[in-house]
């Protein structure tokens, strides 16, 4: 589905079924150099079990026009006006790496509009080396290689998607290769500065106002488990009662394909779980 977002064109995947707003929304949100695609069996499910799915290319990924957003917060707003253009109030948000960071900038900004709020792969900060931004800004290729790699901690999904034995390096490499050919220049670079910049995030958890879950790998290079714990204890002193949860995973960065099934059970079991409950 393509929406007009801030005047330009935004694809959203829909997970296999039309959007029907008067559903509840669930949004996701993916990482650095990646599109809606990274999240093909959570959001097959969520449509087809009572969800209108949104999940989004960024601007400047794939479908949705650029250029792409230097920063965090404006990724967030950009969030917020999509939903506007969609004709959605409030949604469930999951976002993966950087994808976490634009969802928890949103639900800090924006605390009315969400129901709840997971985290996928997350940390704060989420610092990028020096070595990867200089791979990113010269030598992409590399860049996409030494991610690759670093994501992963198995070459097959775990148990059965999409098929038994698949190789996910092999996947995600050309995936990374075509947001890249299809995205303006130095595009890997543009989304490692705006994590790398981000300051903002222990603030913007201080203000969130539903259940949030963090969904993390234990064998997670990029963004280890302790890496989030700055992050956890912000959300759990907001001042006020909100249900704050760490699923851990036996997986590496790219959790949403190397344990899809238990990445889904994560997900659905939180956003169908009543806010109030949680409180």
């Amino acid at each position: 589905m393509i929406l007009t977002v801030q005047g330009k064109a935004a694809y959203v995947y829909n997970g296999g079924k039309p959007f029907d707003p008067t559903l509840p929304t669930a949004v996701f949100i993916h990482g650095a150099e990646h599109d809606h695609s990274v999240w093909a069996l959570q959001t097959r499910y969520f449509a087809h079990h009572g969800f209108g799915v949104l999940a989004v290319d960024l601007p400047g990924h794939c479908r949705s026009a650029g250029p792409a957003l230097t920063t965090v917060p404006a990724l967030a707003d950009w969030l917020a006006a999509l939903l506007d253009a969609a004709g959605v109030q409030r949604a469930f948000v999951a976002g993966h790496s950087m994808g976490s960071l634009v969802a928890l900038d949103f639900a800090g900004r924006y605390p009315e509009r969400v129901t709840h709020l997971a985290l996928l792969a997350t940390a704060m900060p989420m610092a990028v080396s020096d070595t990867l931004l200089d791979a990113a800004m010269n030598r992409e290729p590399d860049a996409i290689r030494m991610v690759n790699q670093w994501s992963h901690s198995t070459f097959a999904a775990k148990p059965s998607c999409p098929g038994p034995g698949f190789w996910l390096h092999g996947m995600n490499q050309r995936l990374m290769e075509r947001v890249s050919a299809n995205g303006e220049p130095r595009l890997f670079h543009t989304d490692f500065t705006a994590c790398n910049a981000y300051a903002d995030g222990l603030a913007r958890a201080a203000q969130v106002r539903c259940p949030t879950r963090l969904v993390v790998g234990r064998l997670d290079a990029m963004t280890p488990p302790r890496a989030a714990r700055a992050l956890t204890d912000a959300l759990a002193q907001t001042g006020v009662s909100i249900e704050v949860d760490t699923v851990t995973l036996e997986a590496g960065h790219a959790l949403m394909t190397e344990q899809p099934d238990a990445t889904l059970d994560a997900l659905f079991s939180f956003a169908t779980k009543p806010a109030s409950a949680a409180r």
